[in-house]
């Protein structure tokens, strides 16, 4: 008999742009899905009764990691794993706060941005990796990186400090994996310039503030941003390859 094993995908930011593309596609593909967002998205619970999928939205501001963690940590631990051929962590959810330079930063909107884009994603990762730790099956942390984590802008410091950040736990998170009998296969993975809200964010900044802001505009009028559906699928077909996990730090386009 075929093994009837259903692959378990756990998303975060999955209600808007290329988090929204990539629970679209796994559904599509008859995953079992938990989409963690701000806000439930009504065309996901009626793509999953439409492709007998079965789709969990949680509600949850992951300006809260602790809270978030602590809940993925419980729900996970009450899974049989016997019932998932694997289990997958994409670790999607990110937050641009207002583009102007540093010492114009307010503290909070830099706390929510390193709460979101940081912190969250490793407490989720703690969680996921602990709860999951004794599964006798494939398990993979994907983060969603940026080119801006490896290369600095004028008035993104909270946003390249978070991917930054991202990228190194990362390659801290694989050091420890290697060391277990059934480690977890772990990347961080800048998925390419995008059209997403975020794209529109940047190129309606105030060009005084955001220096960087022209290379915007160009890469949208030369027509070199991926669209949020084309970028999706390469992050999943990456996800899937023999390969994930071979380097801790990897971007799409090689």
């Amino acid at each position: 008999m075929p093994d009837m094993k259903k692959h378990l995908y756990i998303l975060t930011g999955a209600s808007r742009g290329m988090g929204l593309a990539m629970a679209k596609q796994l559904l599509q593909a008859g995953h079992t899905l938990l989409c963690i967002s701000r806000h439930a998205n009504p065309a996901l619970s009626t793509l999953a009764i439409q492709t007998g999928a079965h789709l969990t939205q949680w509600t949850q501001d992951l300006a809260d990691g602790q809270a978030a963690s602590e809940r993925l940590q419980a729900w996970l631990q009450a899974e049989n794993s016997a019932n998932w051929a694997s289990v997958n962590l994409i670790n999607n959810a990110g937050v641009i706060p207002p583009i102007v330079p540093l010492g114009h930063s307010s503290p909070a909107d830099l706390a929510l941005a390193l709460r979101v884009g940081l912190e969250a994603p490793m407490a989720l990762s703690a969680a996921f990796l602990g709860a999951t730790e004794n599964w006798p099956l494939p398990r993979k942390v994907l983060n969603i990186s940026s080119g801006l984590g490896r290369y600095p802008m004028a008035s993104q410091a909270a946003y390249c400090a978070a991917k930054a950040g991202m990228d190194h736990f990362t390659r801290c998170m694989a050091l420890d994996e290697a060391l277990q009998p059934n480690g977890a296969k772990v990347c961080s993975l800048a998925p390419g310039v995008i059209d997403t809200d975020m794209q529109v964010q940047l190129r309606g900044a105030a060009g005084e503030a955001f220096p960087d802001q022209s290379k915007f505009l160009q890469l949208k009028a030369q027509g070199q941003l991926s669209s949020p559906a084309q970028a999706a699928e390469q992050v999943l077909r990456f996800l899937t390859h023999p390969d994930f996990g071979r380097e801790p730090v990897a971007d799409v386009r090689g």
